[in-house]
């Protein structure tokens, strides 16, 4: 059935990722019509989120700012599928990296980074960093059930030189790594919520108390990695800057979750700025009421 479904699916999704520009916009407006309108795709999750996060707000901006996410999110979906097809030119003219200097100069001392990535703007076209630079970027993600969509994720998630791993293997590829010859550069999207049981630190995410994963910090001061984010900003519809931001170079001798609190800090500052374009349908807040469930030894701050 797995198989039949990915058959019957894939054809028209590389149909869509053929299509020009201005048809393939306009095929995004009306997907986004229908989700909204007709479907509502988890939109009482995304009024919710809203309102729990912004509750200063009236309902007409929660709105406004609603109908924007569903807009952007459609774009942010579909120009996945058009990276089947995507050359790296224009891949490079619509996802443009501001300090590759950076980089370069990272890449001249033969060091590792660790990168902070965030559900915010365009996380899917960042892989187009890895045509730019001479890192090997590897990508964490989450295994899809259907393994033909699988397959099909991690092959447009590398199609650019980009290798990826699950996160239940990603620990011993990176440890791996340290042994092996070249440069690595390591993206995480790391904004989600964990499971209750690996809850072992909360802190305030958008002024609410939430668990948050450390599985990146402890690797990177572990392994004295220095630690990025990835400021993503969208510029206009299909067009996109990334921005290399430091959060620390000194990571062996930085304290206990400062690297998770500044990526935080930087991720909320985006969302204020321009909410529309965060991942509200994920249910990022869903623990904000299980603090009293947290693992013994769990640290809240």
């Amino acid at each position: 059935m797995q198989l039949l479904i990915y058959r019957i699916v894939y054809p028209i999704l590389w149909l869509i990722s053929k299509l020009p520009w201005r048809l393939f916009y306009a095929f995004s407006t009306g997907i986004f019509l229908l989700i909204y309108y007709v479907i509502r795709y988890r939109r009482k999750t995304v009024t919710d989120n809203l309102k729990l996060v912004f509750p200063e707000k009236s309902s007409k901006e929660i709105a406004r700012i609603r109908k924007g996410f569903y807009q952007h999110m459609c774009d942010m979906f579909l120009e996945m599928i058009k990276s089947i097809s995507i050359s790296n030119e224009e891949m490079k003219q619509r996802f443009k990296v501001t300090n590759l200097e950076k980089l370069q100069e990272l890449e001249a001392k033969g060091e590792n980074i660790m990168v902070f990535m965030a559900h915010y703007a365009s996380y899917e076209w960042s892989n187009v960093v890895d045509i730019q630079t001479g890192f090997q970027a590897v990508g964490v993600y989450k295994r899809i059930e259907n393994k033909y969509f699988d397959r099909l994720v991690r092959r447009i998630r590398a199609r650019f030189g980009s290798r990826v791993v699950t996160t239940k293997n990603a620990m011993k590829e990176i440890m791996a790594d340290q042994n092996r010859d070249g440069l690595y550069m390591y993206g995480l999207v790391s904004d989600q919520s964990p499971k209750i049981y690996n809850a072992m630190y909360w802190t305030d995410f958008l002024g609410i108390k939430v668990p948050t994963f450390m599985g990146a910090e402890v690797l990177a001061k572990r392994l004295g990695i220095n630690v990025y984010y990835l400021k993503v900003e969208k510029i206009k519809r299909g067009y996109y800057e990334a921005t290399f931001v430091p959060i620390t170079e000194d990571t062996k001798n930085c304290e206990d979750y400062s690297i998770v609190k500044r990526y935080l800090r930087m991720l909320e500052e985006q969302i204020k700025s321009n909410p529309e374009y965060y991942l509200w349908s994920h249910k990022r807040w869903k623990h904000r009421e299980a603090l009293s469930k947290a693992p013994e030894g769990a640290t809240i701050d």
